[in-house]
């Protein structure tokens, strides 16, 4: 079993990259602990639960195969976060086209919550976290309607905040192509709310 010294452990990402390019492939360990944590969080953002650990896992593999394409230029943990952002979107993608999205319909539990929402008189009609909850719930289902790329652009510039240049850098787009995928998903996202919740009122 290969062992790192406290010297290996000190090493900048930069020199390991370039040890591991070398040959010592055995220091990419190093690399794997300092940015697990940072490319858990973005996946587990992006993809069900069940499915954070294989497609973290991917991020790792695309990285390593992908280590000579580091030139190092700006910081490897933006780097590593573009890979990651692109591994989420690309299993999107991949769900889409085989058109297996999670939540595809209205559990009962789920229509049962959301007739609420439709028939509530005011937001204190219930209790302040329940309807958080349930508000996620529902966006989360509705996010579920969207293709991958609105669904990349909704989470990097709306839900997480992102600038549109910083998410045209992680999903490797132009401004112009986010700007305008960003007005579009918003606007499906709204109409796929619109409609369900306007739906589910008028069964109540």
């Amino acid at each position: 079993m290969l062992t790192m010294s406290k010297a290996d452990s000190s090493l900048s990402d930069g020199e390991i990259i370039k040890r591991v390019l070398g040959g010592d492939v055995g220091l990419f360990e190093i690399i794997l602990d300092r940015y697990r944590a940072r490319v858990f969080g973005l996946v587990g953002r992006r993809v069900p639960r069940d499915d954070v650990g294989e497609v973290a896992h991917d991020v790792f593999v695309r990285a390593y195969v992908s280590l000579a394409s580091y030139r190092g230029a700006g910081e490897f943990d933006a780097w590593v976060s573009r890979i990651a952002v692109r591994a989420a979107y690309d299993y999107w993608r991949e769900r889409y086209r085989r058109r297996e999205q999670p939540m595809s319909s209205l559990t009962e539990d789920q229509l049962r919550r959301v007739t609420r929402m439709a028939s509530a008189q005011s937001s204190r009609e219930f209790d302040g976290r329940q309807s958080l909850d349930d508000a996620r719930e529902l966006l989360t289902w509705a996010m579920g309607k969207l293709s991958p790329e609105d669904r990349a652009v909704l989470e990097l510039v709306h839900l997480e905040g992102r600038s549109v240049k910083e998410a045209a850098a992680l999903l490797g787009w132009s401004v112009a192509n986010v700007k305008v995928r960003g007005f579009r998903s918003r606007r499906k996202l709204r109409a796929i709310l619109e409609k369900t919740l306007s739906a589910q009122g008028g069964d109540a």
